[in-house]
């Protein structure tokens, strides 16, 4: 536990802690965030005192990236939501721009400090040790993972840093260097399993003893995660943040129940029903979209940010010590489609299909008919078999059936052979829209 006196506070006590930084930060957007004031002023808080406390932070409007993006001209390429004077800024990631210009993420000295605080609690939950070897594969630039890439060294790891785009690169780290440790996406690690046996390298018998993925949904879909931990005969943890608020913002301990909350001091997280917007309690069990607020930010502090990630929480007591409420993401509303009224999440099709391992591989390409949210069914489900499996006569209408019971929708499954599926060394694309025709969602 890398701050035990901060992660075993009774979660209960965090809003009393929490509080006065809330203040100041809302201080803080009114006096230097062009944006916010704004925002704020049009939703009827003239001042500071009017948006109020913690208590009250559910009467604020949300933040939407598109209004980031909105605020951004060549006057100002970052946004208007900028709080620091350049001169302050000692770091600026980027995302991938795949909408189109890239989204600019500032950080202050400060700032960058506290992103590898809460980076390091959440990589010390999966249990490393100072001393142990770590391969990387995420890139330490443009994007914010670069950030959480320098946690390793405040956790006293020897950082063997591959990033992504060269798997033999990789695999011969692993093997010359005998790192404990893999970070990556779960799908480039099933992809590395695949690699490795395809020349003969016996991947359970390498030295990984841990494998810590992010990234992507799928570290802790049981059978995702069961498939890598035999592939590599290694534990899996998972992590997961946003780069507009913090990297690695949660981290699963060896319990393998959840990714822990690592942002206690730094960011404040609320459930909210993602069709309605209204608040969904914080209980053992609740499902919702997360929303954030920085309580310590300085760049470019984001007030009740909808992230877009659906998560399931639990807040029951947790064997390691943690007090933090846990999470598993079920999937991102960027990638949900809706079939006939009901939402459907790639990654939850995808753990539905891999109940039926070992005959399927993991990997599975979901083709809508239309581009757009809103398909018809059935909905079709391209699966690969798994290497060497002779599929029953059966096997597709079998997990045809599991769907529509699972996820109360109507598919067409697809059996193809092992290999036909493209694989990735980052995320994983489970919607493949090549087929699709163009249409407008009614």
């Amino acid at each position: 536990m890398h701050e035990p006196e901060i992660e075993t506070l009774p979660f209960a006590e965090q809003r009393a802690h929490d509080a006065p930084l809330y203040r100041a930060q809302i201080a803080y957007l009114f006096e230097r965030s062009a944006f916010y004031r704004a925002k704020l002023g049009e939703a009827g808080f003239a001042t500071p005192d009017a948006v109020g406390g913690l208590d009250a932070i559910a009467r604020l409007p949300c933040t939407e990236k598109d209004e980031l993006r909105a605020s951004r001209s060549e006057a100002h390429p970052i946004g208007t939501h900028l709080a620091a004077p350049m001169e302050q800024i000692v770091r600026i990631f980027s995302t991938s721009g795949t909408t189109g210009t890239p989204s600019y993420i500032p950080l202050t000295a400060q700032d960058l400090q506290n992103w590898v605080r809460i980076s390091a609690r959440s990589y010390a939950a999966s249990g490393l040790a100072a001393g142990e070897r770590i391969v990387s594969t995420y890139n330490a630039g443009p994007f914010v993972a670069g950030a959480a890439l320098e946690a390793f060294a405040r956790l006293g790891l020897c950082h063997i840093p591959v990033g992504t785009g060269n798997t033999e690169r990789l695999m011969a780290a692993v093997r010359l260097l005998k790192p404990q440790i893999l970070a990556c996406t779960p799908s480039y690690a099933l992809h590395l399993a695949e690699w490795g046996r395809d020349r003969g390298m016996d991947t359970r018998a390498s030295s990984i003893a841990r494998i810590m993925v992010a990234g992507e949904p799928g570290g802790g879909e049981p059978a995702m995660r069961a498939q890598l931990e035999e592939a590599w005969g290694a534990k899996v943890t998972e992590a997961m943040g946003i780069g507009d608020i913090s990297v690695s913002l949660w981290g699963e301990c060896e319990h393998q129940h959840g990714m822990h909350f690592s942002g206690r001091g730094f960011v404040h997280f609320e459930l909210i029903d993602p069709i309605s917007g209204a608040p969904v309690p914080i209980e053992d069990g609740a499902r919702g979209e997360l929303v954030l607020t920085h309580l310590q930010h300085r760049a470019a502090p984001l007030l009740r940010f909808r992230t877009r990630d659906h998560v399931v929480i639990w807040t029951a007591p947790c064997p390691c010590g943690r007090t933090a409420p846990r999470v598993r993401c079920i999937g991102r509303t960027d990638d949900m489609l809706i079939v006939r009224g009901v939402n459907v999440f790639p990654s939850a099709m995808r753990e539905v299909v891999n109940r039926f391992a070992p005959a399927v591989s993991g990997v599975i390409s979901i083709r809508p008919k239309h581009k757009g949210v809103k398909q018809d069914p059935p909905l079709r489900v391209v699966v690969e078999l798994a290497e060497g499996a002779a599929a029953p006569a059966d096997l597709a209408e079998r997990i045809e059936k599991e769907i529509r019971s699972a996820l109360v929708v109507a598919t067409a499954v697809e059996l193809v052979a092992h290999g036909t599926l493209p694989r990735s060394e980052y995320k994983s694309k489970l919607l493949d829209f090549s087929e699709a025709r163009s249409t407008v969602d009614a």
